[in-house]
């Protein structure tokens, strides 16, 4: 553990995955105040920034409530430590069609010449992490067809790990990469508070909806606390003072997050790797 989290006197809340920018984090911080308050539960917001790995924030066991990877939750392999499941997001955009679900966007700078799939053969595409669901898995699994039909090998280069999907978005603009994932609500909330950076990209395809990145606490906090955060958390979406706060986050409320929805996404990556195409490339 580190020295940061054995000196913390409050369970700690973080947004970083959904943070695209400074005034979205203070709409997180708002909203993880009000949690706080309507759970009675001392709760403090930090920050843990780039290039800090998120495993690190995952593994703490004061974690009162952030966002978790569905895929590294899926699989974690000590369950005395997993962290607990809260509630998951539901993205108000139509595409998400009033459920907790979200997928990756492919996006490629605005002028690029590629317009379809199957144009990325021999291309540079960008990634986030290996332990990411919208900047590896996804990917994977939706490239898996046309890395086979081309021999096994779809792309010229892998750019990454670049960790962030803002870090994906800077490479494909600055064509360090010709094209990159993107969390597809993330990307939503770049078009909504950064309009100059979204216009630079456009998506070309989009992967299947998979169960969105739910909140957790950590495998130490008590049961009747977890349960009063629930309960918070999915009242987001009912109480009237929130409206501006839901407007900003692109959210129509909370729902209790279900660990058989999780299991998918190591299934999924289970059976990528049965065909063969066990990295991207």
């Amino acid at each position: 553990m580190t020295a940061e989290a054995s000196r913390a006197t409050a369970p700690v809340a973080n947004a970083r995955m959904y943070a695209v920018d400074a005034h979205v984090a203070a709409w997180w911080k708002h909203l993880f105040a009000w949690i706080a308050n309507e759970a009675r539960v001392e709760m403090t917001t930090i920050d843990h920034p780039p290039p800090r790995p998120l495993p690190d924030l995952w593994q703490r066991n004061d974690l009162g409530c952030a966002f978790i990877c569905g895929f590294p939750w899926s699989t974690w392999s000590d369950e005395r430590t997993k962290p607990q499941l809260l509630a998951a997001p539901i993205p108000s955009a139509p595409r998400y069609g009033g459920r907790a679900v979200y997928c990756t966007d492919i996006v490629v700078r605005s002028d690029s010449t590629l317009d379809r799939v199957g144009e990325l053969r021999g291309a540079r595409f960008a990634y986030t992490a290996e332990h990411s669901q919208s900047g590896w898995q996804a990917p994977r699994a939706f490239f898996a067809d046309f890395a086979r039909a081309a021999g096994g090998r779809l792309f010229g280069d892998i750019v990454g790990p670049l960790q962030t999907p803002r870090a994906v978005a800077a490479a494909v603009i600055a064509q360090r990469a010709d094209a990159g994932p993107l969390d597809s609500w993330w990307h939503d909330l770049l078009r909504r508070h950064d309009a100059a950076t979204a216009a630079q990209l456009r998506t070309i395809a989009s992967t299947p909806m998979t169960p969105i990145p739910p909140l957790v606490t950590s495998a130490t906090t008590p049961a009747p606390v977890r349960e009063r955060l629930i309960a918070a958390l999915e009242r987001v979406g009912r109480d009237a003072t929130l409206a501006p706060l839901r407007e900003a986050l692109l959210i129509s409320g909370f729902v209790r997050a279900a660990a058989d929805d999780y299991a998918q996404l190591a299934q999924r990556a289970r059976q990528i790797d049965a065909l063969g195409y066990t990295r991207l490339q």
